[in-house]
């Protein structure tokens, strides 16, 4: 790194500095020059020339949601498409839906999207018309920020479309963003089908180091889809992006993943909802603190409330929780850890009472191996020496697929 910047170069960064959103009030230098480089990462969405030519004189069906933006002003890739006279006959929503207002497991109903008037379908949970609303069109684009790990739904989701084009012969175009976490392979690999749920769909690893498009490459490559057959597939790759670059999401994912922070947290922390600890729900913090109903816990203290989109779902609703504030540390070097798990277990003084809601644990880990291993008192190290072969495995098919250099 040049340790000499132009006049240009510092007049940028004090720029960046002034109008980023959701970043830390202090930074470094370091902190400064990592986002002038965001800047020039350019996802697939922002590239019209690479895709307005394919979809001209096509009908168009769109996969998005409130991440699906383009541009500096965010602007939703719907608004974009209809400027540009794109035949958009309808949009499909994912486990969130169409503007990212749903929360976790929550119904995902047919609607129309109230500022444009666009027919809306759902695809989570399935959905009887599919079928013939595929049939209409031409081309279907698929433009969803994934999170990089493997149950986030948005991935079951890439699935299905990609089922339903290669069942009617439609072309897919999947417009590709960077893996926030994507500088990472970690956990157990799903082997069983057993543990095949909305939640562990695919044979990849817990944190699988893939963007959707790669994961789209792997999925065609592999053959997973119905009678092995294989879809029409382009993927739009991002321009100025790797697996060692991090990226900060312009726009929330989902309603519980409000900041780098808790994107970043989330794969270690979303294991807790197989069981009764609070990973924040109901907070202004949600995957950035956790904690349980006895000070034992931590010193930490806080009390889930009611927040839109979240009153159905909040562990401890009501009371005080214990346990820590993960806030003040660097979202960055963040990777995926038992530890907070294994701490929380440790603790527990009954620990019949620990795995409340197993059979999810089980599809949320894609085995039902790490539950018993955590019963058995394995450490993190013995835990994580027996996902070592499944991992190399993974790895191996992984790099096939890549479309960007790797981080290793």
């Amino acid at each position: 790194m040049n340790k000499c910047f132009s006049l240009l170069t510092v007049l940028a960064l004090l720029l960046s500095s002034c109008t980023a959103q959701n970043k830390k009030e202090k930074n470094t230098n370091s902190d400064s020059i990592a986002a002038v480089s965001q800047s020039q990462i350019t996802p697939a969405a922002d590239q019209l020339s690479q895709y307005l030519p394919i979809l001209k004189g096509k009908k168009v069906g769109l996969m998005g949601n409130q991440t699906s933006v383009v541009g500096k002003n965010n602007e939703h890739l719907v608004d974009v498409l209809l400027r540009e006279k794109v035949n958009l006959q309808f949009g499909f929503a994912p486990e969130h839906g169409f503007r990212g207002n749903v929360e976790r497991g929550e119904k995902v109903s047919n609607d129309v999207d109230t500022k444009t008037g666009l027919p809306l379908y759902t695809l989570y949970g399935g959905n009887e018309k599919q079928d013939s609303i595929v049939k209409s069109i031409d081309v279907m684009i698929f433009d969803l920020q994934d999170v990089g790990a493997r149950f986030y739904t948005y991935i079951t989701s890439l699935h299905r479309v990609m089922e339903l084009c290669a069942k009617h012969n439609k072309e897919l175009i999947v417009l590709d963003r960077p893996n926030p976490c994507g500088d990472q392979v970690d956990g157990p690999v799903r082997k069983d089908d057993k543990f095949k749920s909305n939640v562990s769909f695919h044979k990849i690893a817990m944190i699988h180091g893939l963007t959707v498009g790669e994961l789209a490459k792997m999925i065609n490559g592999e053959k997973w889809l119905e009678q092995g057959k294989q879809c029409k597939l382009t993927v739009v790759p991002v321009a100025n992006w790797d697996h060692t670059k991090m990226y900060d999401l312009p726009v929330i994912p989902s309603p519980s993943l409000p900041n780098h922070l808790s994107v970043r947290l989330y794969s270690s922390l979303c294991l807790f909802e197989g069981t009764e600890i609070s990973v924040g729900r109901g907070t202004d913090w949600p995957f950035q603190v956790v904690g349980y109903d006895n000070p034992i816990y931590g010193d930490f203290k806080y009390t889930p409330g009611e927040k839109s989109g979240m009153v159905k779902h909040v562990e401890g609703k009501g009371q005080t929780m214990y346990g820590y504030d993960l806030r003040g540390i660097d979202a960055d070097k963040q990777k995926f850890t038992l530890k907070y798990v294994l701490d929380f277990y440790n603790k527990m003084p009954d620990k019949t009472k620990f795995f409340t809601r197993a059979e999810f644990f089980d599809k949320l880990a894609g085995t039902d191996e790490l539950r018993k291993q955590i019963l058995a008192g394995k450490s993190e190290k013995e835990i994580r020496k027996s996902w070592e072969k499944d991992l190399k495995e993974y790895k191996e098919m992984r790099k096939k697929y890549l479309l960007y250099a790797d981080f290793n």
